[in-house]
This record gives C-alpha cells, sequence and structure tokens, in this order.
C-alpha cells in the first residue's frame, strides 16, 4: 500500500515553490504539470471508488472504468484552458503536453513505489509504453480541438468526439497491454507511434499556422 496523497505533496512542493521564481512560458508549463498530476490523484480515487462500488475486478477497472475516468479528467484543465484562457496554438499544445506529463509522471512514480523498480528493462518499456500514451491521448485531444476550430465547428458535438476517440485510444491500449503475448507487443508499440504521426500533424499544423 502507498500514500498516493503524500507522494503528490512531495513532488509537488518544489514544483510549486517553483512557480515563484519563474516567469512566462516556463511557468504556465510547471502550473500545467502540476494539474496534471492533481487529476491523476484524483481519478485514481475516483476509478477505485466505483470499480469497488460495481464489484468490478482490477483487470477489468483498467480496461473499461479507467479510460473514460482518467480522460475525462485530463479534459478539465485542457478544456478550462482552451475555453477560459482561449490560448494560441502553440500555448494550447504545450499545455496540453504539461498536463498529460504531469499525469504520467505521477502515475509512473506511484507505480515505481508499487511494483519497484529492479527490472530497468520493463521500467524503459512503461515510460515509454503508458507515460507516452498519457501524453498521446491529451495532445490528440488538443490537435483535434484546434482543427476543429479551425474549421468553426468546436463545440460541445466536437468536444464529445474528441474526447471518446481519447478514450477509446486509452482503453485498447489498456485492453491489448492485459494479457501476455503479441497483443501486449502491439499494445506497447502503439504510444511511440502514436507520437510520430502526431509530430508529423505538429508540425504540418505549424507551418500551416505560420503561412496564415
Amino acid at each position: 500500500m502507498i500514500y498516493a496523497e503524500n507522494i503528490l505533496i512531495c513532488i509537488a512542493i518544489p514544483l510549486f515553490v517553483s512557480l515563484l521564481f519563474v516567469r512566462g512560458e516556463v511557468r504556465r508549463y510547471l502550473a500545467a504539470f502540476l494539474f496534471g498530476m492533481g487529476v491523476c490523484l484524483l481519478a485514481a480515487y475516483i476509478s477505485s471508488f466505483l470499480g469497488d462500488t460495481v464489484g468490478m475486478t482490477e483487470n477489468d477497472t483498467a480496461v473499461y472504468l479507467s479510460p473514460v475516468v482518467e480522460e475525462l479528467m485530463k479534459l478539465l484543465p485542457l478544456g478550462f484552458f482552451t475555453v477560459m484562457i482561449a490560448p494560441k496554438e502553440r500555448r494550447q499544445t504545450m499545455l496540453a503536453v504539461a498536463v498529460g506529463a504531469g499525469f504520467a509522471t505521477f502515475e509512473n512514480c506511484c507505480y515505481i513505489l508499487t511494483s519497484g523498480a529492479e527490472n530497468l528493462g520493463y521500467i524503459l518499456i512503461r515510460g515509454f509504453a503508458v507515460g507516452v500514451m498519457h501524453i498521446m491521448s491529451i495532445l490528440a485531444l488538443s490537435m483535434w480541438f484546434l482543427i476543429a476550430k479551425r474549421l468553426k465547428v468546436f463545440n460541445f458535438s466536437s468536444i464529445t468526439v474528441g474526447v471518446s476517440i481519447a478514450m477509446i485510444f486509452h482503453g485498447l491500449y489498456n485492453l491489448l497491454v492485459s494479457k501476455p503475448g503479441i497483443s501486449t507487443v502491439l499494445g506497447f508499440l502503439m504510444p511511440p507511434l502514436t507520437a510520430l504521426l502526431l509530430y508529423l500533424l505538429f508540425r504540418r499544423l505549424s507551418r500551416e499556422s505560420v503561412e496564415e
């Protein structure tokens, strides 16, 4: 058993203090990173509570429930940034990446404290798979928002479509890695391949934004 809230406090305090001494993009990134760690903890509480309430096993909770809860929780800070602050495209992408990185970092820290860090190979796989997956799901959602804005169809329906895609991506990853075998290998390959595709799309959107 670990005390996740205590881990969050230990990691967050130095980052929070550092906010007092930085400005501009660095401060925004750190703040969004802290948001990501916070929503990770809340998502874990909600998933555990709902899973226990309906009597789901740990594996079923990870496959069917956690993707829905976690992507909705990551949507909250991204939606706030997008709707209330209306940042420029580059800044919105940066904030989305920071939220995902904070979420992934805190989850990986809790995992390491629970399962140990003796197996370097598995730790590297987890970093490149689970860690990257959390960043990619919210980054894809953010880029969907940017495309919807350009097409002037940014509304509740487009937000629902975007978050649904993120949930499916997350749930598919969890399903593939839930059983050993070739499906696990495919699951581990999903996040880095998605990162490559989104990087190429990001570069294209950035060029189009400069040309406009």
